[in-house]
Protein backbone atom coordinates (compact mmCIF):
# COMPACT_ATOMS: atom_id res chain seq x y z
CA UNK A 1 0.00 0.00 0.00
CA UNK A 2 1.51 3.36 -0.98
CA UNK A 3 2.29 5.81 1.80
CA UNK A 4 -0.31 8.60 1.76
CA UNK A 5 1.05 12.05 1.21
CA UNK A 6 0.76 14.53 4.08
CA UNK A 7 -2.14 16.91 3.66
CA UNK A 8 -1.95 20.65 3.38
CA UNK A 9 -2.01 21.84 7.01
CA UNK A 10 -5.33 23.17 8.30
CA UNK A 11 -4.47 26.67 9.48
CA UNK A 12 -8.03 27.92 9.98
CA UNK A 13 -9.04 29.29 13.36
CA UNK A 14 -12.26 27.39 14.01
CA UNK A 15 -13.10 29.16 17.29
CA UNK A 16 -15.92 31.06 15.57
CA UNK A 17 -18.02 27.87 15.78
CA UNK A 18 -18.75 28.61 19.44
CA UNK A 19 -20.66 31.72 18.33
CA UNK A 20 -22.37 30.79 15.07
CA UNK A 21 -23.50 27.82 13.02
CA UNK A 22 -21.09 26.01 10.72
CA UNK A 23 -22.30 26.25 7.11
CA UNK A 24 -20.35 23.12 6.14
CA UNK A 25 -21.65 20.59 8.69
CA UNK A 26 -24.73 22.38 10.08
CA UNK A 27 -23.53 22.39 13.71
CA UNK A 28 -25.28 25.17 15.64
CA UNK A 29 -23.74 25.96 19.03
CA UNK A 30 -26.97 27.65 20.13
CA UNK A 31 -28.91 24.40 19.64
CA UNK A 32 -26.65 22.55 22.13
CA UNK A 33 -25.70 22.98 25.74
CA UNK A 34 -22.85 21.61 27.80
CA UNK A 35 -25.31 19.10 29.25
CA UNK A 36 -25.78 17.66 25.73
CA UNK A 37 -22.07 17.18 25.07
CA UNK A 38 -21.54 13.80 26.83
CA UNK A 39 -24.48 12.16 25.03
CA UNK A 40 -23.54 13.61 21.66
CA UNK A 41 -19.90 12.57 22.03
CA UNK A 42 -21.14 9.04 22.72
CA UNK A 43 -23.47 9.16 19.72
CA UNK A 44 -20.73 10.34 17.37
CA UNK A 45 -18.39 7.64 18.68
CA UNK A 46 -21.00 5.06 17.72
CA UNK A 47 -21.22 6.60 14.24
CA UNK A 48 -17.46 6.33 13.83
CA UNK A 49 -17.63 2.74 15.05
CA UNK A 50 -19.85 1.97 12.07
CA UNK A 51 -17.68 4.01 9.70
CA UNK A 52 -14.64 1.95 10.71
CA UNK A 53 -16.43 -1.20 9.54
CA UNK A 54 -16.93 0.09 6.00
CA UNK A 55 -15.06 -1.57 3.16
CA UNK A 56 -12.36 0.74 1.88
CA UNK A 57 -11.97 2.52 5.22
CA UNK A 58 -8.29 3.13 4.40
CA UNK A 59 -8.98 4.73 1.02
CA UNK A 60 -8.74 8.47 0.63
CA UNK A 61 -11.59 9.93 -1.45
CA UNK A 62 -9.03 12.37 -2.88
CA UNK A 63 -5.27 12.68 -2.34
CA UNK A 64 -5.78 15.85 -0.29
CA UNK A 65 -8.50 14.36 1.95
CA UNK A 66 -8.07 11.97 4.86
CA UNK A 67 -9.53 8.48 4.63
CA UNK A 68 -12.31 7.55 7.07
CA UNK A 69 -9.67 5.67 9.10
CA UNK A 70 -7.47 8.76 9.30
CA UNK A 71 -10.46 10.87 10.38
CA UNK A 72 -11.30 8.30 13.06
CA UNK A 73 -7.73 8.39 14.37
CA UNK A 74 -7.93 12.17 14.46
CA UNK A 75 -11.24 12.11 16.34
CA UNK A 76 -9.81 9.64 18.85
CA UNK A 77 -6.89 11.99 19.44
CA UNK A 78 -9.20 15.02 19.62
CA UNK A 79 -11.06 13.29 22.47
CA UNK A 80 -7.77 12.63 24.25
CA UNK A 81 -6.53 16.22 23.82
CA UNK A 82 -9.82 17.71 24.99
CA UNK A 83 -9.87 15.33 27.94
CA UNK A 84 -6.49 16.70 28.97
CA UNK A 85 -7.75 20.26 28.54
CA UNK A 86 -10.90 19.67 30.59
CA UNK A 87 -8.78 18.13 33.36
CA UNK A 88 -6.46 21.16 33.29
CA UNK A 89 -9.32 23.64 33.52
CA UNK A 90 -10.94 21.69 36.36
CA UNK A 91 -7.69 21.45 38.34
CA UNK A 92 -5.93 24.77 37.66
CA UNK A 93 -6.81 28.44 37.52
CA UNK A 94 -6.79 29.61 33.90
CA UNK A 95 -4.30 27.06 32.56
CA UNK A 96 -2.58 27.56 29.23
CA UNK A 97 -2.60 24.59 26.88
CA UNK A 98 -0.59 24.12 23.74
CA UNK A 99 -2.12 24.69 20.33
CA UNK A 100 -2.13 21.05 19.16
CA UNK A 101 -0.63 20.35 15.72
CA UNK A 102 -3.14 17.87 14.35
CA UNK A 103 -1.29 17.47 11.07
CA UNK A 104 1.97 16.53 12.76
CA UNK A 105 0.07 14.16 15.06
CA UNK A 106 -1.31 12.36 11.99
CA UNK A 107 2.19 11.94 10.58
CA UNK A 108 3.80 10.93 13.87
CA UNK A 109 1.14 8.32 14.63
CA UNK A 110 0.91 7.05 11.03
CA UNK A 111 -2.87 7.28 11.03
CA UNK A 112 -3.20 5.53 7.66
CA UNK A 113 -1.38 2.45 8.98
CA UNK A 114 -3.44 1.91 12.11
CA UNK A 115 -5.72 -1.07 12.68
CA UNK A 116 -9.37 0.01 12.32
CA UNK A 117 -10.51 -2.41 15.05
CA UNK A 118 -8.01 -0.98 17.54
CA UNK A 119 -8.89 2.59 16.55
CA UNK A 120 -12.57 1.75 17.07
CA UNK A 121 -12.00 0.59 20.64
CA UNK A 122 -9.63 3.44 21.44
CA UNK A 123 -12.03 6.04 20.02
CA UNK A 124 -14.95 4.69 22.06
CA UNK A 125 -12.78 4.64 25.19
CA UNK A 126 -11.49 8.18 24.63
CA UNK A 127 -14.98 9.51 23.90
CA UNK A 128 -16.33 7.83 27.03
CA UNK A 129 -13.56 9.24 29.18
CA UNK A 130 -13.97 12.83 28.04
CA UNK A 131 -17.78 12.54 28.12
CA UNK A 132 -17.45 11.49 31.75
CA UNK A 133 -15.30 14.54 32.46
CA UNK A 134 -17.85 16.87 30.89
CA UNK A 135 -20.55 15.16 32.98
CA UNK A 136 -18.79 16.35 36.14
CA UNK A 137 -19.03 20.01 35.15
CA UNK A 138 -21.58 21.86 37.27
CA UNK A 139 -23.20 25.24 36.66
CA UNK A 140 -20.66 26.59 39.16
CA UNK A 141 -17.66 25.21 37.26
CA UNK A 142 -18.91 25.67 33.67
CA UNK A 143 -17.41 29.15 33.54
CA UNK A 144 -13.90 28.06 34.55
CA UNK A 145 -11.46 29.25 31.90
CA UNK A 146 -8.45 28.01 30.00
CA UNK A 147 -6.26 29.61 27.36
CA UNK A 148 -4.84 28.09 24.23
CA UNK A 149 -1.26 29.16 23.57
CA UNK A 150 -2.44 31.29 20.62
CA UNK A 151 -4.54 33.39 23.03
CA UNK A 152 -7.95 31.81 22.38
CA UNK A 153 -9.93 31.73 25.61
CA UNK A 154 -12.42 29.00 26.46
CA UNK A 155 -14.72 28.28 29.35
CA UNK A 156 -15.57 24.65 30.03
CA UNK A 157 -18.87 25.33 28.29
CA UNK A 158 -17.36 26.85 25.14
CA UNK A 159 -14.61 24.22 25.10
CA UNK A 160 -17.28 21.52 25.13
CA UNK A 161 -19.11 23.12 22.22
CA UNK A 162 -15.88 23.65 20.27
CA UNK A 163 -14.95 20.00 20.88
CA UNK A 164 -18.40 18.79 19.87
CA UNK A 165 -18.29 20.79 16.65
CA UNK A 166 -14.94 19.24 15.72
CA UNK A 167 -16.36 15.74 16.08
CA UNK A 168 -19.70 16.50 14.39
CA UNK A 169 -17.85 18.16 11.52
CA UNK A 170 -15.77 15.03 10.98
CA UNK A 171 -18.89 12.85 11.00
CA UNK A 172 -20.01 15.09 8.13
CA UNK A 173 -16.58 14.78 6.48
CA UNK A 174 -16.85 10.98 6.31
CA UNK A 175 -20.39 11.14 4.95
CA UNK A 176 -22.06 9.53 7.95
Amino acid sequence: MPVPQPLEPDTKDWTWVIDRACPECGFDPHAQSLADVPRLLHDTAMVFSQVLRRPGVRERPAPETWSPLEYACHVRDVHRIFGERVELILSQDVPVFANWDQDQAAIDAAYADQDPAVVDLDLIEAAGHVAGLYSTVTPQTAGRRGLRSNGSEFTLETLGLYHLHDVVHHVHDVGA
